[in-house]
């Protein structure tokens, strides 16, 4: 049966006649476009980045719980191979062995894992042939100590990339990995795509905000997500509209913790000053951005590519002061950082934010250090550095 499935794949995914192809790197991950969210958005603009480095660079992807056509159009330095199954050991096992036969015919200069769950998989099959291995790890995956395979595969590799020095601490801390075999490859934002502008007139009928100042947080409102501290921030209302009674609350996200969200602004009475918008799609965020007077998000983050979304759009920013959102707030320097289950630090930070005298509620300048700092061509630089 393996015999068969392997002469299946191979034949499927035509590596027997790509051996003038020759590819420098091959990309694993775990998924890319069947959902949204941070890490894939992430992931998409490594290869934008990737697709501008040297022009004889080759590329094989593959990518577990893709469907194989539901690539865009990529240029010929990309090659997609997705192994979406029903049975997903089905689906693991046919991409093991495409991966496998791309590793034998094509002996690539380098393998990306994209995933530390692909660990112990990517280390099985490039160790015996001498490939090296660089993980990218993210966030929370990494914080804790990993089961001990996962952790073998991990120090095991040659490189290990994350987004921020507070995930980099983390995952060294937990899993006894020294730090200097870490290297950050931070997040990045497009600032053609997000733009400063003005406040939509049918968005401010629609969620009520004639005559107010917004703040604003993009989160998944899940049970488990409770660190995102959209309850802090209900809970710092009362405190904020005592100065500034005009304010509302403006939630996009959806999840099972929203009853308890909104029960929770019925407690403090400011059920009338926070709309949750539920669920937005990705090419009407900017227009959402615009609605803000403040990005408010006291969060725990791996590092917090919406801080970066609303700074490019001009839009002042509070987080968390003891997670990844040190890297785009840059300390501090670009943003407000409280302590994040504090409510009353949020509500002062929110209303010396919402007063407008600090340098950090400038958009146009906001703006601009964003981008020179985590632009793509920011990402593109730093992505030839390391490979």
């Amino acid at each position: 049966m393996l015999h068969q499935l392997f002469t299946q794949v191979g034949a499927n995914l035509n590596f027997n006649n790509q051996v003038n192809r020759k590819a420098n790197h091959v990309f694993v991950f775990l998924e890319i476009f069947v959902h949204e969210g941070g890490i894939q958005s992430y992931v998409k603009d490594i290869f934008r980045a990737y697709q501008k480095l040297n022009p004889r660079y080759q590329a094989e992807v593959f990518v577990l719980r893709d469907r194989p056509n539901s690539a865009p159009d990529w240029d010929e330095k990309l090659r997609f191979h997705g192994f979406q199954n029903q049975s997903p050991y089905l689906g693991k096992l046919k991409m093991t062995l495409a991966l496998l036969k791309c590793l034998l015919l094509q002996r690539p200069q380098h393998v990306f894992c994209g995933h530390i769950n692909l660990a112990t998989l990517i280390q099985t099959l490039c160790q015996p042939l001498g490939i090296p291995y660089t993980v990218l790890t993210y966030g929370k995956e990494v914080w804790e100590p990993l089961p001990n395979r996962e952790r073998q595969a991990l120090r095991s590799a040659s490189g290990i990339w994350t987004i921020s020095r507070y995930s980099r601490d983390r995952c060294c801390a937990a899993n006894f990995i020294d730090p200097s075999q870490v290297k950050i490859l931070p997040c990045a934002i497009d600032g053609n795509k997000f733009t400063p502008g003005i406040k939509q007139p049918e968005l401010i009928a629609k969620y009520g905000l004639d005559n107010t100042r917004v703040l604003l947080t993009v989160a998944r409102l899940w049970s488990g997500d409770i660190y995102k501290g959209v309850d802090v921030t209900i809970r710092a209302l009362p405190q904020i509209l005592q100065v500034f009674p005009d304010v509302k609350y403006l939630v996009i996200g959806r999840g099972d913790d929203q009853p308890r969200l909104a029960q929770l602004t019925q407690d403090l009475g400011v059920s009338d000053r926070v709309i949750f918008a539920g669920f937005v799609p990705t090419e009407e965020l900017m227009a959402h951005y615009r609605l803000a007077d403040a990005y408010i998000m006291p969060s725990q983050e791996g590092f917090g590519i919406v801080y970066l979304e609303a700074m490019a759009c001009g839009i002042p920013v509070l987080s968390g002061d003891d997670d990844g959102s040190a890297e785009p707030l840059q300390d501090g320097n670009l943003g407000w950082r409280v302590p994040h289950r504090d409510p009353n630090a949020v509500a002062n930070a929110c209303i010396e934010i919402l007063t407008g005298v600090d340098q950090r509620c400038d958009g146009n300048w906001l703006r601009e250090q964003a981008i020179a700092l985590f632009g793509m061509d920011a990402l593109q630089k730093r992505l030839q550095e390391l490979i």
